[in-house]
């Protein structure tokens, strides 16, 4: 049995670079504004094990084994039982693309001695960071947050009478709502599916639509 210590070098400063790199973006950019902690579990595990499936099949050589392995990886994006919003889709797309970026940049060998081009490296991995914390923070100040409602009082989703159904909505939801849209009517129950945008940092006493903390 032989070790090359020059693979497991590279292996290290990678996992490194990719973790410190996830962490800015999961922990100090996404979580802050979200409070979703459930979403922390699965990016960072799914992160990591992208980074360790992409840099095990990169040593294999093999393109058409690496095009089935990658596909794979993001096809079990489909593979959930709750839906999943746009904005935490963006994100694990995110956290998927960086460690598969991180786990095959490109390699360069020297006199049998590996070197890492540290400085595309950190080159991507700072862009992605610091456009991530210009839209979520200089740019898109407020995340405009959505919530389906079951609305009973169908009397009221007529245009001309669009105001007295928001503020009824607010009153019954206590949700500071911007604005709202009908969806699907159903005349045999008395009921209407209508869908609230609002700011969930605008909310007093509650975080509506953020999940579990």
């Amino acid at each position: 049995m032989t070790f090359n210590t020059s693979e497991l070098y590279i292996l290290f400063i990678r996992l490194f670079v990719n973790l410190i790199f996830m962490t800015i973006i999961i922990r100090f950019l996404y979580y802050p504004i979200t409070k979703r902690k459930d979403y922390l579990f699965t990016y960072y595990l799914i992160g990591t094990i992208t980074f360790f499936l992409c840099f095990s099949l990169k040593k294999l050589d093999i393109d058409t084994g690496m095009g089935l392995g990658l596909f794979a990886i993001f096809g079990i994006i489909r593979y959930r039982t709750d839906a999943i919003e746009i904005k935490e889709m963006t994100y694990l797309f995110l956290v998927i693309g960086l460690s598969v970026v991180n786990a095959m940049l490109a390699t360069e060998i020297k006199k049998n001695v590996y070197e890492i081009n540290m400085l595309e490296l950190l080159f991507i991995n700072s862009i992605v960071c610091l456009l991530l914390f210009v839209l979520e923070y200089l740019w898109l100040v407020k995340h405009e947050t959505r919530k389906i409602i079951t609305y009973d009082r169908i009397d009221l989703i007529s245009s001309d009478k669009y105001d007295e159904m928001k503020a009824d909505l607010e009153q019954r939801t206590g949700i500071k709502i911007n604005r709202c849209e009908v969806g699907k009517v159903d005349f045999l129950r008395d009921i209407a599916l209508i869908q609230i945008f609002y700011y969930s940092s605008d909310q007093t006493f509650s975080n509506f639509g953020q999940g579990n903390n």
